[in-house]
């Protein structure tokens, strides 16, 4: 498969899964005190997305949601051989946490892959780092993979590879999710939110702690 095509395919198949779950999002919400930093609001609440996780890190040890997820943390589902959309995705959280910093707010940033076929502890450290220093990159099993999207209510499916093509792609949704320890998810960010503007609903968050 040509890089363009597989370009193509990952832009296609990320405006479809856009519009797949954005049927979880409207606007308005009272009662919550995050309420001015949101553009609208998760159908059935908040506390219907994230939980538990057990994945191994860059480092093949294995770790769960608590050690991962010890501060507010920007998250998110992707995988190292995306031939655009994650690299530019997870770039845009890592310049949002660097925003951060300048502005006195430590906030992490988390990337777990859902290519656990390919995607081995060292390949995630070379490809987070690139991101962001202190980015840390998650595998695992399958099932462990699975799990952890099924919290997230995140989508993934492997596409089948061409004939006498071993390179594929992986269809999934492509948010960011904002994560903290004493909360879990608080909120969801769109691709087209810029570094500035998701620093700035973080902070807005953060503030309101």
């Amino acid at each position: 498969m040509s890089r363009n095509l597989a370009i193509g395919a990952a832009a296609a198949a990320g405006a479809v899964l856009i519009g797949t779950f954005g049927y979880t999002y409207f606007a308005g919400g009272s009662g919550d005190k995050f309420a001015e930093c949101r553009i609208g609001a998760v159908a059935g609440g908040t506390s219907a997305i994230g939980g538990p996780f057990e994945l191994v890190d860059e480092t093949g040890k294995t770790v769960t949601d608590k050690d991962v997820i010890t501060k507010p943390t920007l998250l998110y589902f992707g995988y190292t051989f995306c031939p655009d959309v994650c690299p530019l995705d997870t770039s845009r959280n890592g310049e949002a946490a660097v925003l951060l910093e300048e502005r006195g707010y430590d906030v992490g940033t988390a990337f777990i892959s859902i290519d656990p076929e390919r995607d081995t502890p060292e390949s995630l450290a070379e490809f987070t780092d690139v991101m962001h220093p202190e980015m840390l990159g998650l595998t695992g099993s399958a099932e462990q993979v699975k799990a952890a999207s099924m919290a997230y209510r995140t989508y993934f499916k492997k596409q089948d590879p061409e004939e006498g093509d071993e390179f594929y792609l992986v269809d999934h949704s492509t948010f960011t999710y904002l994560v903290t320890p004493e909360q879990g998810f608080i909120d969801f960010f769109k691709r087209d939110e810029s570094p500035e503007q998701m620093a700035d609903r973080v902070q807005c968050f953060v503030d309101k702690l």
